[in-house]
């Protein structure tokens, strides 16, 4: 069966190329061009990703995403934006968005982010690990469920915190690059889009380290992050 996939886009030019171009790769594909219709759309349908730009009539793309995950709905978002704006990218993120392009956008990375997107979908809904259950010092996480714990209390995570803390804890003591942290959660090269490792690292710390008395993670100044034991 094809994956759906919802294309959210009030430029209509841009969204009927998109749509003719997902369909010729064997995707079922279907387009609005306003927020408001979206969201009625998104109540009566299921897809297994969302592509929402940013400026919509109605509603926002921004408050589309907010809807969805108040909701509970965890399916992959990538977000368009026609500006190269970090508040932009940052309060997408901050709602939850998985990935985020900036227009104008090559169709190539395109497929391949939402290759991406889709394959780890694919991995969560089945639950498929080589491992259920990763731990490290008083962190526990289960594969699938998808929870996390520390010192028995329940991390409230999102999809992508939790897809980087369990690179973390898969490579205890390690130094991790933003580049090797890209390649490994968020599965391409972002070319120099590095930054929302940082944004993410920040997320993270703030539900696995604050509440506590030990920071498990580590910033290695000019190399990256690393998971280890505060007393090590």
């Amino acid at each position: 069966m094809a994956e759906k996939i919802l294309v959210v886009e009030d430029e209509k030019k841009i969204a009927r190329v998109l749509q003719l171009e997902f369909e010729y790769e064997g995707y079922e594909a279907q387009v609005v061009h306003d927020g408001i219709e979206a969201w009625e759309l998104m109540q009566q349908s299921a897809f297994d990703l969302y592509i929402l730009d940013v400026m919509l009539p109605g509603l926002s793309g921004i408050e589309l995403l907010r809807r969805l995950r108040k909701e509970g709905k965890e399916e992959p978002v990538l977000m368009l934006t026609a500006r190269d704006a970090t508040v932009d990218k940052v309060t997408g993120l901050d709602q939850g968005a998985d990935d985020y392009m900036t227009k104008p956008f090559d169709m190539e990375e395109l497929f391949a982010r939402v290759r991406v997107l889709l394959r780890r979908k694919g991995k969560n809904s089945t639950g498929v690990s080589q491992e259920t259950e990763l731990a490290f010092a008083d962190l526990q996480v289960n594969m699938e469920r998808r929870e996390a714990k520390r010192a028995g209390q329940l991390l409230d995570l999102t999809p992508r915190e939790f897809d980087l803390l369990v690179c973390f804890i898969e490579h205890p003591y390690h130094v991790l690059s933003r580049e090797q942290l890209m390649e490994q959660v968020w599965g391409f090269d972002y070319a120099g889009e590095t930054n929302v490792v940082d944004v993410y690292i920040r997320y993270l710390r703030q539900k696995l380290d604050k509440p506590f008395e030990a920071a498990y993670l580590q910033t290695v100044r000019g190399v990256g992050y690393v998971l280890k034991d505060a007393e090590t």
